[in-house]
């Protein structure tokens, strides 16, 4: 057999499919952030900065719970030969639930939103919700592919998302665009076209079946929505408290950004099987094949520290020359600044493989309680009176590490209970 061939085996049925989209929707940041780097003021590109950030944390916080869930069902479901059409009715009505509850404060408080975070742009909180809404419609689609094990679609869908972000970013950028509202508008335009054309197989699969209990559906969403949100904020939070404790460093604000996006290199590529990876638990779970879903763990482990090793290596050594030269981002941020940044991302993604074992092992519970220690680690840490760049990196990494320690002191307790058990 082939190195490529144990490769291919070693990862989740469908790495390959969501890879190629998670690849070209990776590249898309990239580009996205290098047009908006080089095309907008400062000022301006610290706004898009906040957005970009606020969208990724609580639009992935808030609704990629919601696809997981919708995965986890739907993958049961299929097991059982049973019909998926009432899940996918209940998420989509629980996702729009969700959005109302974001988009309701946003109208009421536009203006004061706008000038904490931009520079008194009311525009841009229209340009928020837009997106919000955008990433509130995907993710119900991608859940019920991922759940019926149609990885082609679902890679489809987010290569078209990635595909569309890159070809419009670079026409404003071609056009000489200087309105940061333009730039904005893409992350909303993109996904919606994206899951448009993607529709088809979602219909296709969702046949009639039993009826779907919004209890199956909520029983572990707050626990999950709660986990998720924490996570996306110790992941992105950075760029905020930099902006909050410091309003006048846009140009510190900027480069974080940029330099987070570059150090996270390896979590676009690990996003290319944790989707496939939720879906084959799952799945060894529902047939209660206690090996399988250990091996599959085991390699999952493995595969992301290897990631986040060899990620953390490039940014190091090109992390600050690529800033100026591919972000057009202010030159401030050194190769200390991107070790701490790595560090911080393969913990942050050890513990994205450690919170789906306990997610779908029926400890989503203690997964919530090892994001709330990490939180008060990166509280704990920010507050301290170090440089303002050093704290914010810091906390990234200490956080991810206190959130990491817990998940494996849980997992290993439950391991050995079922060992005893058996």
């Amino acid at each position: 057999m082939s190195l490529l061939d144990r490769i291919s085996t070693a990862l989740p049925r469908g790495t390959a499919s969501v890879g190629a989209g998670t690849a070209v929707l990776g590249a898309a940041s990239y580009v996205h952030l290098a047009a908006a780097g080089h095309t907008l003021a400062v000022d301006d590109m610290a706004s898009f900065s906040v957005l970009w950030t606020v969208v990724n944390s609580i639009g992935l916080g808030l609704f990629f719970p919601v696809e997981q869930e919708i995965t986890r069902l739907v993958a049961g479901r299929t097991v059982r030969g049973d019909g998926v059409a009432p899940v996918l009715r209940r998420g989509m009505a629980l996702s729009v639930g969700l959005l109302a509850l974001v988009c309701v404060p946003l109208a009421v408080f536009a203006q004061p939103l706008a000038n904490v975070f931009f520079h008194g742009d009311p525009h841009l909180v229209l340009a928020l919700g837009g997106a919000l809404t955008g990433l509130a419609v995907a993710y119900v689609t991608r859940g019920v592919l991922a759940g019926l094990g149609r990885f082609q679609a679902y890679g489809l869908q987010l290569g078209l998302d990635g595909g569309l972000r890159i070809v419009l970013s670079g026409a404003l950028a071609v056009a000489g665009v200087h309105s940061v509202f333009a730039f904005a508008a893409v992350l909303t335009v993109a996904p919606l076209l994206a899951m448009a054309a993607t529709l088809a197989p979602v219909r296709r699969g969702s046949r009639p079946g039993s009826h779907a209990r919004w209890r199956d559906l909520m029983e572990h969403l707050g626990l999950l929505v709660g986990s998720t949100l924490l996570a996306q904020l110790l992941v992105n939070i950075a760029v905020l408290s930099t902006k909050v404790i410091a309003t006048d460093e846009d140009a510190l604000v900027a480069a974080l950004l940029s330099a987070l996006v570059l150090a996270r290199v390896p979590l676009f590529v690990f996003g290319a099987f944790q989707v496939s990876l939720l879906a084959g638990l799952s799945a060894a779970e529902a047939e209660g094949d206690t090996h399988g879903y250990r091996r599959l763990l085991l390699r999952a482990t493995s595969i992301t520290a290897g990631l986040g090793v060899a990620g953390g290596i490039g940014a190091v050594v090109l992390g600050p020359a690529m800033l100026p030269a591919v972000f057009g981002a202010p030159d401030v941020l050194g190769a200390a600044d991107f070790a701490w940044l790595s560090l911080g991302t393969t913990l942050y993604m050890l513990t994205m493989v450690l919170g789906q074992a306990l997610m779908t092992s029926g400890a989503a519970r203690m997964q919530l309680v090892a994001w709330i220690v990490g939180t008060v680690v990166l509280v704990a840490v920010t507050a301290t009176p170090l440089e303002l760049r050093t704290r914010v990196e810091l906390a990234y990494t200490a956080g991810s590490f206190a959130v990491a320690t817990c998940m494996t002191f849980v997992l290993r307790a439950r391991v050995s209970c079922r060992s005893v058990r058996s």
